[in-house]
């Protein structure tokens, strides 16, 4: 047992090996509370194996020891093993109960139901867990204030609920309770403690607002806005500077016109009504204002709408003002034709007093009239025109003409109105071509587009009778034609062929009603494409004129010339190249897909093999061939191909030079010789061999050429010489342009007969040149 009284000493157990019948058995113990922490707490008898304990222990410090026992003879024998041996501590209810906290503070809102829970609270006990020490049971010994009671506890886990829902924080906002924890399942001899609970009420907004007094009467004068005329008061029981506390107010009736707004003071919570929009005495003294006002937090309880809402009805007085005339509508109108004779009268600006809602005594005064075509009657306010109307005039919009008026009342008061003078359109206006210049590109055009405009309104305007003026001289009659497009264009057309130059051709333009005016139409007739060549010009091109080049045109032939003396250079060089380092004819003929061919003169017949295969000679002067269509070269220098079986191939041309060039093969040992003469026609018997001879000849070679590429310095096989490549598809429809190719071709000139238009023209305009 923990806290045992004694007496110590305290006998335990005996340790007893059953070996003590045949030998000296000496016994000892080792672990905690022997030879570790706490030591010396037990001991054990040598001869006996008796085990006591020393002193008491405390089980929440230590619950039990695990000790070893030795069982051993004098001599250090050990006939038995190790015995282990668990001492446990048997648990006492030494130790009180603990509250987790010495203070307990929960909220909790008002009106809340029945079992709703406030918080729940804790205690601890250090006693065996499990055991009737551990065992504990809560309880609530007083409340304060004490009645009603309101709380209980559940007495197993601590949690505390209402057992009221009459929680008002308007007359108790907070609550005490003395709370208790005892093990021992309760019982009146466990051990027990003490807390206190602090539950605060919350708020919710279970108080209407209610309006203090519930009619108030102001006034306001007419004509004023954003002035406050009267603050309203209303009470809330609810917990101040909330939501549940704060008031919203509205005008229910009343403000129809948009003439006052109500809004909430923050800091006293009143309701401050204003005036936004001017009221007009004349048309109203008295006006009537419902208003309500609620929370900012929705009412927590049901109840119709009507009931949510405090009203109370506000009276405003609108006190007269002497405000002087009244320009009203600001905008008056009055008809006028326009070109009316001067000194033409007519109605002007009218303005009233409100007061006798009479235009007398209100004096009229001109302040802008822009210009300066009426005066102002000072007393009537009629209007005088005192120069000719224009409605066509500049700055006219519309046809209306604003003048701003001022009136004045006898004590000095003033307003201000704008009168609109709508002038009605008369037909002095003929149509007229706004384009005086047009120009007409003789080479791709024979006539061109002319519009007429008409300023009049369009019932004194179109349709449009485009006509030469019957003025003008015979040659404008009879070089040019006018017919009509629609109602305001024409088309001007030449005819006698005239020639390049200016014109000036008089036309007449007539609207619906008659009135009809003359322009001289400049028509420039220019050598040109488009417009913008010809007005890029100085003068239009008439023969005789100066043509002026343009930056691009400069720029072109310079790069022309540019070009010109880069093929030169290029030619020079290639010239001087090839009499420095003669080429010499390749070893493999086979391989070559383009070589050069330098020709004296273009030659008329074609020379080719009979087989499709060509052959060009590196360097030379002239085309190798086997075989000649016609009856020679006419320019041209006689050219033979020999191709002779056996170790020694020779190529001859006969030519004047006598140029003879041989060139040696790498392996086969045979040679080539190249001569070249000049005169003569190219014999068809030269040709000695066949196509399946030359076809030997060149496989063999080929493949002596491959097997050797093949190889390696060592003659050993490299396959990183030549590769085998994947089939890449389908060919061309034009065919192999290798100089090896078998296939039977023509000269390839057959895409001349489905060449585009394009190329045609430009065929044929190169050919032209």
């Amino acid at each position: 047992m923990e806290n045992s009284l004694g007496p110590f000493p305290l006998f335990l157990q005996q340790i007893q090996s059953d070996t003590a019948q045949n030998y000296t058995i000496y016994y000892s113990i080792r672990g905690p509370g022997v030879d570790r922490e706490p030591k010396n707490l037990f001991y054990v008898e040598r001869d006996s194996g008796n085990l006591f304990c020393t002193r008491p222990v405390d089980r929440e410090e230590y619950e039990s020891f695990e000790l070893i026992a030795f069982a051993t003879t004098p001599d250090g024998y050990t006939p038995e093993l190790p015995l282990p041996l668990v001492i446990k501590i048997e648990d006492e209810n030494d130790n009180y109960p603990i509250f987790t906290e010495k203070t307990y503070i929960f909220k909790v809102a008002e009106n809340s139901r029945v079992g709703s829970t406030v918080g729940q609270v804790c205690a601890t006990d250090k006693d065996e867990p499990d055991t009737m020490h551990t065992r504990l049971k809560y309880s609530i010994l007083a409340q304060l204030p004490a009645s009603p009671t309101l709380f209980s506890m559940h007495p197993t886990t601590g949690v505390i609920t209402t057992s009221s829902s009459q929680l008002d924080r308007e007359l108790i906002d907070k609550y005490q309770l003395k709370i208790k924890v005892q093990d021992m399942d309760g019982q009146y001899f466990g051990l027990q403690t003490t807390s206190t609970c602090i539950i605060h009420i919350e708020d919710v907004n279970d108080n209407l607002p209610m309006f203090t007094r519930t009619s108030y009467v102001t006034s306001v004068e007419e004509n004023t806005i954003n002035v406050e005329i009267l603050r309203v008061t209303v009470e809330d029981k609810d917990l101040i500077n909330t939501a549940n506390w704060r008031a919203n107010y509205t005008i229910l009736k009343g403000n129809e016109n948009g003439n006052f707004k109500i809004v909430t003071d923050p800091k006293t919570n009143e309701g401050i009504l204003c005036v936004v929009k001017s009221l007009n005495y004349e048309e109203r003294q008295q006006v009537n204002l419902q208003i309500g006002v609620i929370n900012e937090a929705p009412y927590s309880r049901e109840v119709s709408s009507r009931s949510a809402m405090s009203t109370a009805a506000v009276t405003v007085n609108v006190k007269n003002q002497d405000e002087g005339p009244e320009c009203s509508p600001a905008l008056q109108t009055v008809r006028i034709k326009e070109n009316v004779p001067v000194r033409t009268t007519s109605n002007g600006y009218k303005a009233y007093d409100p007061e006798t809602s009479s235009s007398s005594g209100i004096r009229y005064k001109k302040l802008k009239d822009p210009k300066e075509w009426i005066t102002v009657d000072e007393n009537s306010g009629s209007i005088t025109i005192i120069k000719s109307l224009d409605r066509e005039a500049e700055n006219i919009k519309n046809g209306i003409y604003n003048v701003t008026v001022l009136a004045t009342d006898k004590v000095g008061r003033t307003c201000t109105g704008t009168l609109g003078i709508i002038l009605e359109d008369v037909n002095d206006n003929g149509p007229s071509i706004p384009k005086e210049t047009v120009i007409i590109c003789k080479t791709v055009m024979s006539s061109t587009e002319i519009v007429a405009v008409d300023p009049d309104e369009p019932i004194n305007g179109p349709p449009f009778d485009f006509s030469l003026d019957s003025a003008s001289d015979s040659d404008v009659q009879r070089t040019w034609r006018l017919t009509k497009i629609n109602d305001t264009a024409a088309r001007l057309s030449y005819q006698n062929d005239p020639p390049f130059g200016s014109y000036i051709v008089p036309i007449k333009v007539t609207d619906r009603l008659g009135q009809s005016l003359v322009t001289p139409l400049n028509v420039i007739l220019c050598d040109c494409v488009t417009e913008n060549d010809c007005t890029s010009r100085v003068s239009p091109r008439t023969g005789n004129g100066e043509v002026k080049l343009g930056t691009w045109a400069i720029l072109a032939i310079l790069l022309g010339i540019a070009l010109l003396f880069c093929i030169l250079f290029t030619l020079v060089c290639g010239v001087s190249q090839a009499a420095k380092q003669p080429k010499v004819f390749p070893e493999d003929l086979a391989q070559q897909n383009l070589i050069v061919s330098n020709t004296e003169a273009p030659g008329d017949d074609k020379v080719y093999c009979t087989d499709g295969f060509t052959t060009h000679i590196v360097g030379s002067s002239a085309q190798g061939v086997c075989g000649t269509v016609g009856s020679g070269v006419k320019t041209g220098g006689q050219e033979t191909i020999e191709l002779v079986k056996g170790g020694h191939q020779t190529l001859e041309m006969s030519q004047g030079a006598g140029h003879h060039h041989t060139l040696e093969s790498s392996r086969g040992g045979g040679q080539h010789t190249l001569d070249s003469g000049r005169g003569g026609h190219v014999e068809t018997d030269n040709c000695r061999y066949t196509y399946s001879e030359w076809h030997n000849y060149t496989q063999s070679h080929l493949g002596e050429k491959v097997q050797l590429c093949n190889q390696d310095d060592n003659h050993k096989h490299a396959q990183d010489y030549v590769l085998t490549y994947n089939y890449e598809g389908k060919g061309s429809v034009a065919g192999s342009v290798g100089c090896c190719s078998e296939q039977e071709e023509e000269d390839g000139l057959e895409f001349l007969d489905h060449l585009e238009p394009k190329f045609k023209t430009l065929a044929e305009a190169c050919i032209k040149r």
